[in-house]
C-alpha cells in the first residue's frame, strides 16, 4: 500500500474525485466507532477507476467533471461515464454556521467528520467492505452556504422517500495536505 499512498505526491499526479458518504456507527473492539459508508466512487481518473479495489481500497467509476472556484464562490458538478449519477453543488462561503438541527456549532460539525474518518466502500472481495483513513496534517473546515444542491444518488426516490435524505448542512476543507491510509477489510453478511 506504501505504492498507492506515495505515488500521486511523487509524481504530480492529481485527479478530480467525489464520494457519496452515509454517516454510520458499529460496535467495534473499543466500543462504539463512527465512520462512513461510501455506496459509490467517481473519479475523473483512468489511474484511479483502473486500480481501485487492486491498489487501494475502493472501485471508482469514471466521471466527467466541471469545477470551477474562486476565494469565495464553488461550483462542482459531474456525470458519471456509465450515465448512472450526476451531481451539481453551487456555494460559497459565509461567515456565520447557521440552520443545522444535527450540530449546535462549526466546531461540533467539525469534530463529528474529523471522528469519522474511516469510510468503508464495497470493494471487489465479495463479503468485505475496502475501507480507507483520512489523515490531514491539520484540519480546517469553513461553513458554506449552499444555493443550489443536486444529486441523482440522494434525489432516487427508490431509495429514499421524498423528504428523508435532506441537507442539512455543508462545510468546505480546501489546501489541506492529506494522506489515505488503508484499513483492514471489514466482513459483512450478505443476508
Amino acid at each position: 500500500m506504501i505504492f498507492a499512498r506515495r505515488v500521486p505526491g511523487e509524481f504530480g499526479l492529481r485527479s478530480e474525485n467525489a464520494a457519496h458518504r452515509i454517516a454510520v456507527e458499529w460496535d467495534g473492539a473499543q466500543g462504539r466507532q463512527t465512520g462512513v459508508y461510501i455506496p459509490r466512487r467517481d473519479s475523473g481518473s483512468a489511474v484511479n477507476v483502473l486500480t481501485g479495489g487492486w491498489l487501494f481500497p475502493g472501485q471508482h467509476h469514471r466521471a466527467s467533471f466541471d469545477v470551477k472556484e474562486t476565494p469565495r464562490d464553488l461550483h462542482v458538478a459531474y456525470t458519471s461515464r456509465d450515465g448512472t449519477t450526476s451531481v451539481q453543488v453551487d456555494a460559497s462561503l459565509t461567515g456565520r454556521f447557521q440552520g443545522s438541527e444535527l450540530f449546535a456549532d462549526l466546531q461540533e460539525a467539525s469534530a463529528f467528520f474529523r471522528h469519522g474518518s474511516s469510510g468503508y466502500s464495497a470493494g471487489r472481495a465479495r463479503g468485505h467492505l475496502d475501507g480507507m483513513e483520512l489523515a490531514a496534517d491539520s484540519w480546517r473546515v469553513e461553513p458554506v452556504e449552499v444555493h443550489a444542491v443536486r444529486s441523482s444518488f440522494f434525489d432516487d426516490e427508490g431509495r429514499f422517500p421524498r423528504g428523508k435524505a435532506t441537507l442539512d448542512c455543508a462545510l468546505l476543507m480546501r489546501d489541506t495536505q492529506v494522506t489515505w491510509n488503508p484499513l483492514p477489510p471489514k466482513p459483512v453478511s450478505l443476508g
